[in-house]
């Protein structure tokens, strides 16, 4: 597992640049027995066997540019594995093909393994909700909680643009504009009354005006909106197109979409994590059922399966230069995603 995560690792893959490990995925699946077919960026892959399929799904794409690895190259370090992309998610990519190994389930068992997670995956989107159309159950190999807890409910995530026009003066007769900036300033403010049981408002980036003694004609905002339930969701996607100016004059403009519907657990997630709860403390793994404000590929199929995420081995750092995985963790999360293949409670 550890020589080919170092494979991994070392193919870099920024979203947009994939066709290298896509092909080295290809080989990994067929040497499994599986039927592969690239759609588009993507790979889409069937084990055949009995009953409703299990969807097993992971990313190749990282937030990493070409040429990181010169300054961040895969090394092992006090029981970890370093590298650029290492647990989000290729070390996930390993333990799925690993369990897949050792499960020798006679479950049906179907794969996507896309390209654009990174970027909320919207070319994917469609091939995703295809492959979980009928299937049993999806499982997520994006990494478990820093505890090494699992997934079951994940937020949905918004994100928006707050454009404001106002009027330019001379800064010496402010009366004579429409200041945008003042105007965001208040929104900004509302922006942020609108969060709170789960749900989060983060402003992002704020950018206007022109001099400091012009009045500002345009200023903007980016926002990023989280909400636990379908229902948060509506209710703020209402508050949000029901925004008005304070300012006498000044317009507003929202735009921007929901880029991940919440993931909200059902009473077949519970089951499901009932049985990897089981098979874990077989393993001497104390899992929980957890909740996380991040978005993966499964808040995209939730809504047509029951899905158990943060099957992946425990690691930190995603996104960041000390970005690794725990090798202990390794052989411990394939056996478990092998005995869910084998028996996934549902």
């Amino acid at each position: 597992m550890i020589e080919l995560l170092r494979e991994l690792v070392e193919i870099e893959s920024p979203t947009g640049d994939t066709a290298a490990i896509q092909a080295r995925m290809q080989d990994e699946l067929r040497s499994l027995g599986a039927r592969v077919e690239a759609r588009g960026d993507h790979l889409y892959a069937e084990l055949a066997g009995e009953g409703p399929p299990l969807l097993l799904l992971g990313h190749v794409d990282t937030v990493w540019p070409r040429g990181t690895l010169e300054r961040l190259p895969f090394r092992i370090e006090d029981g970890r594995a370093y590298g650029p992309g290492s647990s989000d998610m290729k070390a996930g990519l390993v333990v799925m093909l690993e369990a897949v190994r050792r499960a020798r389930t006679s479950r049906a068992l179907r794969f996507v393994v896309n390209a654009d997670e990174e970027i909320g995956s919207p070319g994917s989107r469609a091939l995703l909700e295809e492959a979980a159309t009928g299937a049993a159950a999806a499982l997520v190999l994006e990494a478990p909680t820093a505890s090494g807890h699992l997934k079951i409910a994940r937020k949905g995530i918004g994100r928006f643009r707050l454009r404001v026009r106002g009027r330019a003066a001379h800064s010496s007769t402010p009366g004579d504009g429409i200041s945008a900036i003042h105007e965001l300033a208040h929104q900004i403010v509302r922006l942020y009354e609108l969060g709170g049981d789960g749900v989060t408002v983060s402003v992002g980036v704020v950018s206007g005006g022109t001099r400091e003694n012009v009045v500002a004609a345009e200023a903007e905002a980016t926002v990023d909106v989280r909400v636990p339930s379908l229902a948060d969701r509506d209710r703020l996607d209402a508050a949000l197109h029901d925004l008005r100016p304070v300012l006498a004059g000044a317009e507003l403009e929202l735009t921007g979409r929901w880029t991940r519907p919440p993931l909200e657990a059902t009473e077949a997630t519970q089951r499901l994590f009932e049985a990897a709860r089981e098979h874990g403390g077989a393993l001497g793994l104390a899992l929980e059922a957890r909740s996380s404000a991040g978005g993966s590929d499964g808040n995209l199929v939730g809504h047509l399966v029951p899905v158990l995420d943060g099957l992946g081995p425990q690691g930190a750092g995603a996104h960041a230069d000390g970005e690794h995985v725990v090798i202990a963790s390794l052989e411990p999360r394939a056996e478990l995603l092998a005995r869910i293949l084998r028996d996934p409670g549902i």
